[in-house]
């Protein structure tokens, strides 16, 4: 079985080269002149994405092939007050340029938007914003001539009082988003509200892939063990382009099990690939601990010389 690891949207490595730098509306709206407010929003969100394709020339230098983009590229995109902002006009060329880029150095992309992106809601403003920001990820990935299809992952959404009901509120509004917004999402477990199996209903019931979370899942879930629907999570990626995909990151402390620790426990993580070893040929894995990359050059430093683990190169390792 062969792991690739991956890491979330910035580098600890790499200085001066965050693709999130902002701008509020607060700050926008005390330039007087619109225009040049725009403009100045404009000049950070191509900085941004320059800046993501130094984080990219990063990762192939280090053969990293697997990265989580930013979902905050753009300040103020979809803003109530921007309508008329055509904000993908002027980032063009620098979206051309990291899909050419990507071309010449295939690695898998994507992006997991905020926590406000809410498809099981009853309230049809916020879906309608959650929409929104789903259709500016799909431009991005447009302008940057990448394949669209699972590319996004999000969580169920909220519990409102009763789980079940917010399940059902999920496929009722599943059917008022455009297919084209559909083929992008993968679902994944989260550490509060819904459990695998409960993630696994909707996944299976709507055919959307999901991202295990095994964190998430030792920090909420039901009594009979994952394992048991181990099988189930890899069928939803049956129709799926790409490999299937989890999330690993470790408990930052008993007490604060919930956090996200600076690196990876890289038994934590064993444990895991013994126990899925076989079922599939391919996983790719997402680091989501606070170090980024040095955490994942932490992890294959741990994971040198141990018996079982084969290294192919600087990211990826085959378990026998």
């Amino acid at each position: 079985m062969i792991v690739k690891l991956g890491y979330v949207a910035m580098s600890v490595e790499l200085q001066n080269a965050s693709p999130s730098q902002t701008m509020t509306f607060a700050q926008f709206s005390k330039i007087k002149d619109r225009e040049a407010a725009i403009r100045k929003l404009e000049r950070i969100a191509v900085s941004n994405i320059n800046n993501c394709l130094r984080l990219l020339k990063h990762n192939a230098g280090n053969q990293i092939h697997f990265f989580r983009l930013s979902s905050r590229l753009i300040p103020l995109a979809n803003h109530e007050e921007l309508p008329d902002w055509d904000y993908i006009k002027p980032l063009k060329e620098s979206l051309k340029e990291i899909g050419d880029y990507l071309k010449e150095h295939p690695m898998r992309v994507d992006f997991h938007p905020d926590h406000f992106v809410v498809l099981n809601t009853p309230n049809k403003d916020i879906l309608s914003n959650a929409l929104k920001t789903l259709v500016m990820h799909k431009k991005l990935l447009n302008g940057m001539d990448i394949d669209s299809e699972h590319r996004c992952v999000l969580h169920t959404g909220g519990g409102y009082d009763d789980k079940e009901k917010a399940l059902e509120q999920f496929i009722h509004n599943w059917g008022y988003i455009p297919p084209s917004i559909q083929t992008m999402i993968m679902l994944e477990n989260d550490d509060t509200t819904f459990t695998v199996k409960e993630t696994l209903y909707l996944c299976e019931k709507l055919g959307i892939p999901m991202v295990f979370d095994y964190h998430h899942h030792l920090a909420n879930h039901e009594e009979v063990e994952w394992q048991e629907d181990w099988e189930r999570i890899v069928n939803t990626w049956k129709t799926s382009p790409l490999p299937v995909k989890m999330h690993i990151s470790s408990p930052r402390s008993e007490k604060e099990y919930r956090a996200h620790a600076d690196y990876v426990d890289p038994e934590m993580f064993l444990e895991f690939l013994h126990k899925i070893k076989g079922s599939v040929p391919e996983i790719h894995c997402m680091i989501e601990a606070k170090q980024k990359d040095a955490a994942l050059f932490k992890l294959m430093e741990d994971l040198q010389g141990r018996q079982e683990i084969k290294i192919v190169d600087q990211s990826s390792f085959v378990v026998e």
